[in-house]
């Protein structure tokens, strides 16, 4: 009859189990705590990695930000301190100059970075919100998305300078009533009335965006005739292709901007960027860290509970010696005798390495749990693989298999009249 199915065999493993049951507990407790920080570090791990992927999905994880500041070096004839803009033209130069850009989207604004927003109003509700002048290819970098029977600004909107807006949720709501549609109403701009055209979704992108939930969108041509900001750009976001080293690109870019606008080669503080490419890799890199760190953490652990598994069998059988004397003298075979000790081996680590699965599992529910309402901290959905934990179970399989054939050589290496001589 086959080892694994022979009632006889498993009584004989639960008995063996049963006069060990503090080592053997012990020793269990190792294995399962070895596969418990595996689950619940590479969980951790995935859930930073979604976290982030979730921040950022809304934009081009291959992108940047550049803004201008005052100068710190004199140059040219121009004197330290001096306030220089991007212009519309850069933006066909950059094109033109770097061919690893695949978007540049020119943006200007009131509001943020610390500056005065525009007062808006609609009736007896008003409101300081931040307005943005924007072309439509905005909405392919940054992934604007409108409520339905809404649209984003257009190219005829900036052909004709249309007094157009999309609105941001928050803005919705404290400058219309409930039950009131936005579409097709006008708000006050500073004392002209642009027509609403769509209402964007807000996405917390923490911090891979300059966006928020109250920003009003308006063409770009009309921004500036609004504001008389002539061909000045606030900032570009720039996307570059998915294959292409961003920070390259970023220094192309300052290289680029320096030259056109004579600026010191060497002026650092000229330029401001925020490349969300090369954060996007940093966090990448730190989940992926953690979860080679888990791997290796957890393998480390649980090879050590094998191990401690294999020195129970080893004490096991040499307090059994008698008992396998016997055996083999009234014909169970050696092969019989091996199989049984390694299915002991397997078996204490599979009830090990499942206890420590479920617990792990556990943990990263409660996990999950206490994060999902968490805008502040990068993190969701901490899970593991299922193709990891059956590559975890697989391995505690084969490492308790091949620690079991050391206490089974054991047994069987001693010949039945020893054994039976043994005290």
């Amino acid at each position: 009859m086959n080892t694994v199915f022979d009632k006889d065999t498993w009584q004989e493993i639960f008995g063996s189990i049963s006069q060990n049951k503090l080592r053997t507990l012990i020793t269990i407790i190792g294995v399962l705590w070895g596969i418990f920080l595996y689950i619940v570090l590479s969980g951790i791990a995935k859930g930073v990695d979604n976290g982030f992927e979730q921040r950022f999905e809304r934009i081009s994880s291959n992108s940047l930000f550049v803004w201008t500041q005052n100068t710190s070096i004199p140059f040219s004839g121009f004197k330290i301190g001096r306030n220089w803009n991007i212009k519309l033209s850069d933006v066909e130069t950059l094109k033109n100059k770097i061919p690893e850009i695949q978007h540049i989207a020119p943006r200007i604004q009131k509001g943020n970075f610390g500056s005065q927003g525009a007062y808006i109003s609609n009736g007896t509700r008003s409101g300081t919100y931040n307005i943005y002048g924007d072309y439509p290819i905005l909405k392919v970098v940054s992934q604007k998305d409108i409520y339905k029977g809404g649209r984003f600004i257009n190219e005829l909107d900036i052909k004709e300078e249309r007094k157009v807006c999309v609105i941001g949720e928050r803005t919705q709501k404290e400058l219309f009533k409930d039950e009131e549609n936005p579409i097709g109403k006008f708000i006050n701009i500073n004392g002209i009335y642009f027509k609403v055209i769509g209402i964007h979704k807000f996405f917390d992108q923490g911090g891979g965006s300059f966006d928020d939930d109250g920003d009003i969108h308006v063409p770009f041509s009309t921004f500036k005739r609004l504001y008389n900001t002539g061909d000045a750009v606030g900032f570009l976001l720039i996307a570059g292709y998915d294959d292409i080293d961003i920070v390259e690109v970023e220094n192309k870019v300052k290289i680029q901007l320096k030259e056109i606008h004579k600026v010191h080669p060497d002026d650092n503080r000229a330029i401001g960027s925020f490349n969300l490419g090369s954060f996007f890799t940093r966090a990448k890199n730190f989940a992926n860290g953690m979860s080679f760190i888990s791997i290796i953490i957890g393998i480390a652990t649980i090879l050590a509970g094998v191990i401690g598994i294999g020195n129970i069998l080893l004490i096991s059988v040499k307090e059994r010696t008698k008992e396998i004397g016997i055996r083999r003298a009234i014909g169970a075979s050696p092969n019989h005798i091996r199989k049984q000790i390694i299915l002991e081996s397997v078996f204490l680590t599979l009830i090990a390495g499942t206890i420590g699965i479920i617990l792990g599992a556990f943990i990263l529910y409660v996990i999950n749990m206490a994060t999902q309402n968490l805008k502040d901290v990068p993190f969701t959905n901490a899970t593991v693989p299922l193709s990891y934990i059956f590559a975890a179970l697989l391995m505690m399989i084969g490492l308790g298999t091949l620690i079991g054939f050391i206490p089974a050589e054991k047994a069987i290496s001693t010949k039945p009249i020893d054994a039976l001589r043994d005290e």
